[in-house]
């Protein structure tokens, strides 16, 4: 995705920000290249692979 946006003059006197969430980019000023990439957190021991679930006969 190619994505173009001239701002011939920004200023910016005040800025508050009063949450983040999981997925957040906040930026200002000039960039010429911005790459994002998604990681996860997950400790693996909490990661479970398959089911170990067994459905109880009735």
């Amino acid at each position: 995705m190619r994505f173009q946006v001239i701002n011939h003059e920004l200023t910016v006197d005040y800025l508050r920000m009063v949450g983040v969430s999981s997925s957040s980019l906040v930026l200002v000023g000039d960039a010429g290249h911005i790459m994002l990439a998604s990681m996860f957190d997950t400790p693996p021991e909490s990661i479970v692979v398959g089911t170990s679930l067994v459905p109880l006969g009735i």
